[in-house]
């Protein structure tokens, strides 16, 4: 007893710095992949074995990067945890392929981030428009990239709200090509 009551008053002592500097590495070496993984000059190489990181966290970074390759972000659309398949969502570098496979997620919010990213496809907009879930299909119905069959198909679906949304989404588009 009168060991450990020493041990806290020695470290209690100590400068916080020091303190600081005792933190397990696993911890820093955490930061530090999370750092490498959203860093612009990160190589690819490097980005292809912090995709397969422990940490979701790091996962999900690499998801968010610019420099990550199509194949690499086709590759993190199946990671198990959904917060990197919604950071593979919404990178400008995701190809068509991927958000087809994302459009058809298990999992709800994947799809729903899906549903109203700007960039999506309208190929991946047309599968999300026969989506269970009505609110993601609300949201095909709002998104500008939503081709005008697929909206003319939304017009006719069960609930009111999605094919009240599609009509004024066609009326508007419809406004818009005659102003022109």
């Amino acid at each position: 007893m009168i060991i450990m009551r020493t041990s806290i008053a020695w470290l209690l002592s100590l400068p916080v710095f020091l303190v600081l500097a005792m933190e397990p590495v696993s911890a820093q070496d955490l930061e530090q992949r999370r750092r490498e993984a959203g860093h612009p000059s990160t190589d690819v190489a490097r980005l292809q074995e912090l995709a397969t990181d422990p940490s979701w966290e790091v996962r999900q970074i690499v998801g968010r990067n610019r420099k990550s390759t199509p194949e690499l972000l086709h590759q993190l659309a199946a990671d198990p945890h959904p917060q990197v398949r919604i950071a593979v969502a919404t990178n400008l570098s995701t190809r068509e392929a991927t958000f087809l496979l994302l459009a058809r997620d298990q999992d709800a919010s994947v799809r729903s981030v899906v549903s109203r990213f700007e960039y999506v496809p309208a190929s991946a907009l047309a599968v999300l428009a026969r989506d269970r879930n009505g609110e993601i299909r609300l949201e095909v119905a709002r998104n500008w990239n939503t081709s005008e069959d697929t909206l003319r198909q939304l017009s006719r679906d069960q609930l009111p709200g999605v094919s009240q949304m599609a009509e004024l989404s066609l009326a508007k588009r419809k406004e818009e090509s005659s102003d022109f």
